[in-house]
């Protein structure tokens, strides 16, 4: 379909295009929704599917109801990994490299307790302001969190927010808020001068990193231990990722209806001042 896409007419182009960019959806929702998601009649996507050599629209969405949901991973076996492993080094390496990932994922949330998670949304949900900090890679994951998450919680800021120490933002905090703080070792003497100085201000500290004892004076009231065992130079991030991710979820869980309304909101205002690039539409097909 890639391929050709370039060939079909525009309705067909615009349902490829779709389908493309949104399999999942594509595979799990009625031929109607999707129809109504893209903008054409629900005939279009009985053309496509002709168009690609299947003789009906369900049979050219089973395999991506099949392959593309992640509810069924745990049904499909290593058999996968265990192929790429037999194969040339380049795909040996490739296997190595994904176990890798699987195992620092598999042992970072097999160490995020339920009762650190319950009392980490807790503390955010509860305070005024849930600052978040981190330097250099680890920037990249602060940044992520608090972007997605303050549509759960307003509260929630990234520190610094300018070019400076993440103490200029913490000097009026006080008992009421929060800190996040996301460091792995070679320990960011930034970070965990930001968690001393949360410390001293009655913040309650949420710590990510390889190690729930890091520093002198650093003693968080909660740590969330993850993974970094890497087969490259530097410290992988996959274990602290999908450690946010539980938290983000859990989040938007707790914030329940004005989270979702929120999240809408953020995502028409995109939409409305052009934040994402659109395909032009194809002409509606009128409906007698």
């Amino acid at each position: 379909m890639r391929q050709n896409i370039s060939g079909l007419p525009p309705a067909l182009q615009a349902a490829a295009k779709y389908i493309i960019d949104h399999p999942g959806d594509f595979g799990l929702n009625p031929i109607r929704t999707s129809a109504s998601r893209i903008g054409v009649s629900s005939n279009v996507l009985v053309r496509l599917a002709q168009r690609m050599g299947f003789d009906s629209f369900e049979a050219f969405r089973t395999p991506f109801r099949s392959a593309l949901v992640t509810d069924r991973e745990h049904d499909l076996g290593q058999d996968w990994l265990a192929n790429l492993q037999s194969q040339d080094a380049f795909s040996t390496a490739q296997a190595k490299l994904a176990q890798n990932e699987q195992n620092v994922v598999t042992r970072s949330l097999r160490l995020m307790k339920p009762e650190n998670v319950r009392d980490a949304i807790q503390h955010i949900m509860s305070a005024k302001r849930c600052f978040v900090t981190a330097t250099r890679a680890s920037y990249a994951l602060a940044y992520y969190f608090s972007y997605t998450g303050r549509m759960a919680h307003p509260g929630i800021q990234l520190v610094p927010r300018h070019v400076g120490s993440a103490t200029d933002d913490l000097l009026e905090a006080n008992s009421q808020d929060c800190l996040i703080a996301i460091t792995v070792q070679p320990y960011s003497a930034d970070t965990i001068q930001s968690m001393r100085f949360a410390k001293e201000r009655g913040l309650r500290l949420i710590l990510i990193s390889d190690s729930d004892v890091i520093a002198p004076g650093v003693e968080p009231d909660i740590a969330f231990t993850i993974s970094t065992r890497a087969l490259h130079p530097f410290s992988c991030f996959t274990g602290a990722m999908a450690v946010l991710e539980c938290l983000l979820g859990h989040l938007f869980d707790a914030g329940g209806d004005a989270a979702r309304h929120r999240s809408d909101a953020y995502q028409k205002a995109r939409e409305d001042t052009g934040a994402y690039w659109q395909p032009s539409k194809p002409p509606r097909v009128r409906r007698l």
